[in-house]
């Protein structure tokens, strides 16, 4: 599985088979709980206390990426006005936020947790 595919689909960057959150997003009472460990591998995902702060940084390059993008759409389709920007900007980031805290840490950990892939990695408790 190519790196993208395993950041799409949720996948532990070292062995890119362990899901890294618990269920799915859809699922509103449980989209923010994550594994401590890859299920298949056993890596620890937390690389050190408060890793994951960082990954606030993701999420707010994407909330910026809304906003601009509501922007351009509105000015685009001539429909700008103030309060259209701000319902539209702010809802969609609502609607969105249990994708974007969920990719923001998937990427966070992929790009910044100095993990390395292992293709033949498993869970010693497995083998």
């Amino acid at each position: 599985m190519s790196k993208l595919k395993a950041v799409i689909s949720g996948k532990c960057p070292q062995c890119r088979k362990g899901d890294m959150f618990e269920s799915n997003a859809l699922s509103l009472s449980n989209f923010h709980k994550m594994h401590t460990h890859c299920p298949n591998c056993g890596l620890k995902y937390e690389r050190e206390p408060g890793f994951f702060i960082g990954a606030m940084y993701v999420n707010y390059a994407f909330s910026v990426a809304i906003i601009i993008a509501t922007g351009i759409a509105l000015n685009v389709f001539d429909i700008y006005s103030i309060y259209n920007f701000l319902f539209i900007a702010v809802g969609v980031t609502v609607l969105l936020l249990p994708y974007l805290f969920r990719y923001s840490r998937i990427i966070y950990l992929h790009l910044f947790g100095g993990v390395d892939f292992k293709p033949d990695q498993v869970n010693q408790s497995k083998a």
